[in-house]
């Protein structure tokens, strides 16, 4: 049954390269660079914004098998379309540094929430994956009206 979140004929991009990165679904492949990615980064995706109010990433930490079966909450929302998820690839390393994402809106007003993040040895990528993300949504995508933590000046 579609989700309404996406028209039932929207084809969902599955990847977006840049020179810096790719996206790619987040999937359970991603399990251990995806846990190596933010167990590193809790504080500084915690001031990330779009996160300041969240009780994601978790201070407390997940197990690699916790982070497992979120990630597979993901894959199988974005299977379902009623989210999507992506996984911030680093060219040339395919390490994960980050990731993406696509949810029907918290609050009237909006089409999609989107939040994204990157891990913090990487935070110069911010702002570039943001500006990124939001010519993308617009260019690509169905929203009219996206409700995304603006960064930058």
């Amino acid at each position: 049954t579609p989700s309404g979140f996406v028209p039932g004929d929207f084809e969902v991009p599955r990847r977006l390269v840049t020179g810096h990165f790719r996206l790619e679904p987040l999937g359970p492949e991603h399990n251990e660079s995806d846990h190596a990615a933010w167990t590193s980064s809790t504080d500084h995706i915690r001031a990330t914004p779009g996160f300041e109010e969240s009780s994601w990433p978790p201070t407390e930490g997940m197990s690699p098998e916790q982070n497992l079966a979120d990630l597979e909450g993901h894959a199988d929302d974005f299977a379902n379309r009623v989210g999507f998820t992506y996984t911030v690839i680093d060219l040339p390393t395919d390490e994960v540094i980050g990731c993406v994402y696509i949810y029907p809106p918290r609050e009237d007003g909006s089409d999609a929430s989107v939040r994204s993040w990157v891990r913090s040895e990487r935070a110069a990528l911010d702002e570039t994956l943001y500006l990124t993300v939001s010519g993308w949504l617009a260019a690509v995508w169905p929203f009219r009206a996206i409700d995304y933590a603006t960064r930058g000046t």
